[in-house]
């Protein structure tokens, strides 16, 4: 499979491309800036420079096409303001989805945050970027052309994977270690009956692939 990752440098997608590579699929990152390149490169993904800020539908599009899926895993950050959660949590969001429509890319992950939701009220920094992930989310979801999927982990942590985690509809808060969220995508990208499904995700006591096969079954 050809898998293109938007927010290539990230925590989350440097592990998964880790993963998808070593298994053998051919796997790009799309990054802001080209000095992250050789890093994508030490994790066996092609380094795309594309800045998801300021590109157009069709820019982005033409990074997708001939893709057999892709994954929004892109983030302003913790560092950033409330102005770069609209244009990066929301709006890069937004403009992957699309782009990924134009380019005929049917399945897409999305990476969004447990207590996403568009109508969270508050105005601390955290609450604009849950809003924003929120209304991303829903953007994704009307989509009828995406075979989409969205992972709303807990709290992430930097401990090692441990292969057990609790993957629900609703799971309750909890935290997760980034080894296991990137675990979880790998396994959803070649799972499409979990397409239509918004899922939360922490740790717990059942195995990675057991858990993706549960919530595809119901």
């Amino acid at each position: 499979m050809r898998i293109v990752i938007a927010g290539g440098h990230g925590q989350i997608a440097l592990r998964l491309e880790r993963l998808l590579a070593a298994r053998g699929d051919e796997v790009a990152g799309i990054i802001r800036r080209a000095e992250q390149a050789d890093d994508l490169r030490a994790a066996g993904a092609e380094p795309i420079v594309l800045d998801l800020e300021s590109a157009s539908v069709e820019e982005v599009a033409e990074r997708l096409r001939g893709a057999d899926a892709a994954v929004f895993a892109a983030g302003a950050g913790p560092g950033s303001g409330a102005a770069r959660k609209d244009t990066v949590d929301k709006g890069a969001a937004v403009l992957f989805a699309d782009a990924a429509v134009r380019a005929g890319v049917r399945r897409l992950l999305v990476v969004s945050s447990m207590g996403a939701d568009a109508r969270h009220e508050g105005d601390e920094v955290f609450d604009v970027y849950l809003r924003a992930k929120g209304a991303a989310d829903d953007h994704v979801r009307a989509q009828d052309a995406l075979e989409w999927t969205i992972l709303r982990p807990g709290a992430l942590t930097d401990d090692a994977g441990t292969g057990l985690v609790r993957l629900e509809a609703h799971t309750g808060r909890g935290s997760i270690p980034r080894d296991d969220v990137a675990t979880v995508l790998a396994e959803l990208v070649d799972t499409p009956a979990t397409a239509g499904l918004t899922l939360e995700l922490v740790s717990g006591s059942t195995p990675v692939s057991v858990a993706v096969k549960s919530v595809a079954g119901n």
